[in-house]
């Protein structure tokens, strides 16, 4: 890549992070000639297992506060929950602990590029350790880090029950003779957004026992609650990943926007998308259709939410079968109309 919802049943608690500029405590590696011409620097890459070590690497260069283990390009970018960050800056200056159980890495080699998925703790503004969700993009170019973006958020205690280590459908790998291509997976998780965008489920192949998690919430799935404003009296609205696009649910989702699908993995079957959500929340009132085909109304009495955006991080496992099985999301709420950081 070059230079250039989760709002479902809750909203997230927006992340505050430090602007303090501690840059000076950061060692970082001095530039060295590697003696490779521009056409042979171009032709290095970073196979699998390569990208995976990067991920570990870079999450102990900033816990130890020491780049130097690290290739950066001289114009390195970092983008933290939408801002501009320099090295010692915002996860950099407040990481104190690495995941030890819950972590998700989906390497590519073919755009070089690692997307990573864990839980880790850092220090809060006042001092106290705070446990957070991190999604991080790491983009490489000639075998140095390029751009490095964080998209960070609080996990409620109610949900770090789920947070101590993922499914095991997640890390499972496909079997080579059913594994998709690494495009296959591409457009497969790319597809995600259109669904959701048109609320039409059958534009993503999810399976039946497909279950989406949101910041360690259930809002998908067999397994998933009954969503806002329920009433006993009446049918539930479906829950199951395709139908609950359907039953129309998510029509305050106005556009998504810097879709990309970061990272494809054909040995485990995950694609791994970042994205920008708006919710102007101007759409209102719309109608939701029930199991039973019977419609209620959304509106701004039963939805008085103020307009936001929500940056998000999404997994998604295909299985050797084709079909969507699990959906590991992440995001945190921004101020409305907010600029993604990589204008």
């Amino acid at each position: 890549m070059k230079r250039s919802r989760i709002l479902l049943f809750t909203f997230f608690t927006v992340t505050g992070l430090w602007g303090c500029n501690n840059s000076e405590n950061i060692t970082i590696a001095e530039s060295s000639d590697s003696g490779l011409n521009q056409e042979e620097e171009l032709s290095l890459s970073c196979d699998r297992q390569c990208l995976i070590q990067l991920s570990h690497a870079y999450l102990q260069a900033m816990l130890s506060r020491n780049a130097s283990s690290l290739k950066l390009s001289t114009d390195v970018l970092i983008v933290e929950n939408l801002e501009r960050k320099q090295l010692g800056e915002g996860l950099w200056q407040t990481l104190q602990a690495v995941p030890q159980n819950f972590e998700i890495i989906v390497p590519d080699v073919l755009q070089q590029q690692v997307g990573y998925l864990g839980m880790v703790q850092r220090l809060d503004d006042d001092g106290s350790l705070q446990d957070v969700l991190v999604a991080i993009r790491l983009q490489l170019e000639a075998n140095k880090i390029l751009e490095i973006e964080h998209i960070i958020t609080p996990i409620r205690d109610e949900f770090l029950s789920r947070m101590e280590a993922p499914r095991p459908g997640l890390l499972a790998e496909v079997p080579t003779a059913s594994r998709k291509s690494h495009d296959e997976l591409v457009a497969l998780g790319l597809a995600y957004y259109d669904a959701l965008d048109n609320n039409d489920g059958s534009l993503m192949p999810f399976a039946e026992d497909c279950q989406r998690h949101e910041n360690g919430m259930i809002t998908a799935g067999p397994e998933a609650g009954p969503g806002p404003n329920p009433d006993p009296t009446r049918a539930p609205v479906a829950k199951l990943c395709a139908t609950q696009l359907d039953s129309q649910t998510f029509v305050y989702i106005d556009r998504i926007e810097n879709r990309r699908l970061i990272a494809a993995d054909p040995v485990t079957g995950l694609a791994m998308g970042f994205s920008h959500f708006r919710h102007p929340m101007d759409n209102l009132p719309y109608l939701v259709t029930h199991t039973d085909g019977s419609t209620s109304e959304r509106n701004s009495e039963n939805m008085p939410y103020a307009p936001f955006d929500l940056p998000a991080a999404h997994i998604f496992k295909i299985g050797a079968d084709g079909l969507v099985h699990e959906i590991e999301a992440m995001g945190y709420m921004a101020p409305y109309n907010s600029p993604t950081g990589w204008e």
